[in-house]
């Protein structure tokens, strides 16, 4: 006993650092996708920096970063209250991160005090990265760059405050899914964006083509939200396969020796014939499904198959059941 101790020991280490690994490197990506391809554009894509943009608008000389600290720590707070001490420490040293970084990427790539305070894409890395005359594809990048930052920290169990914390206590207590739950506490933020860049309320001029960018914010959270969805619960790599043969034997040699899985005997009855059948029920990785296929096409080329996507497969084999807890996008 003690001996598998001193093996799991190390494990345990590596995968504590590894968590902390992938937190702030979510946290470094996304805090990029807001300084390279959002701030610049007065896109609003919710969230405290969002909310961070629209002020930032009203009140120049103070950064974005800046402003989402001031919203960060109450909202950690309570983090920290409803969720638990662990849960409280990743999200503070996340939140606390994240606008820090923006702030100093956003000195290093504007050349001047000016240029921080103006945001002009035109200034950014001396102009090599202006992208205003695309508005449509920068909006995607940055929901991209962003999603798949927010989606790596929230895999480990954190989050990097904000909208985040919100989303994920809307989903404790209101079963709302989730990527849903951002959508919806972002909109908000789109909203005064709306009204301040939009209108120019509280700045006494509003930005050409206000509503366009309006409408590019909402594609950019649509956008992210499903990023955010996919790092969670990744695409589909489970099939589901349905097969009626008369040659069971020989298909359960090999799902059992071949594919080292198991499957289950459905009764069922054909419509035409009568006759009863047995069915089975077969979940597969993707890149096992052309395997079956080649195995009943030898054993039985009149068999019938069907094949459907597994969207969740929990139990042996495929993926543990989640925690009550555990952050789920869908």
């Amino acid at each position: 006993m003690q001996k598998l101790t001193s093996l799991l020991a190390p494990m345990a280490t590596w995968e504590w650092w590894r968590s902390w690994f992938f937190i702030f490197l979510g946290c470094a990506i996304m805090g990029s996708g807001f300084v390279f391809f959002v701030n610049p554009y007065n896109f609003v894509p919710g969230g405290v920096y969002g909310a961070g943009i629209v002020l930032h608008n009203i009140f120049p000389s103070i950064q974005v970063g800046t402003f989402g600290y001031m919203f960060d720590i109450p909202l950690m707070i309570i983090a920290m209250l409803v969720f638990g001490g662990k849960f409280g420490v990743r999200t503070v040293l996340a939140a606390l991160f994240t606008p820090g970084f923006m702030n100093v990427l956003t000195r290093l790539v504007y050349p001047d005090e000016a240029a921080v305070e103006s945001l002009d894409p035109a200034l950014l890395l001396g102009g090599r990265l202006d992208m205003s005359d695309d508005l449509l594809l920068t909006s995607l990048i940055g929901a991209l760059i962003i999603g798949v930052g927010q989606g790596l920290v929230v895999r480990q169990q954190a989050t990097t405050g904000g909208t985040d914390i919100v989303a994920m206590l809307m989903q404790k207590y209101l079963g709302i899914k989730f990527s849903n739950a951002i959508f919806i506490a972002d909109g908000f933020v789109v909203l005064s964006g709306l009204l301040v860049i939009g209108f120019g309320l509280g700045t006494g001029e509003a930005a050409a083509g206000g509503w366009t960018l309006t409408l590019y914010s909402l594609v950019c959270i649509y956008a992210t939200s499903r990023v955010v969805a996919y790092i969670l619960d990744g695409a589909s790599y489970d099939k589901l396969l349905y097969i009626i043969t008369e040659h069971h034997d020989d298909l359960r040699r090999f799902i059992i020796e071949d594919l080292d899985r198991s499957a289950t005997y459905i009764k069922a009855k054909g419509m035409y014939t009568q006759q009863d059948k047995e069915m089975i029920f077969l979940v597969v990785s993707r890149k096992e499904v052309h395997l079956v296929q080649q195995k009943i096409k030898d054993v039985d080329p009149r068999a019938f198959v069907v094949v459907t996507d597994a969207y969740d497969t929990f139990g042996e084999g495929f993926k543990p059941f989640p925690e009550n807890d555990e952050i789920k996008a869908e």
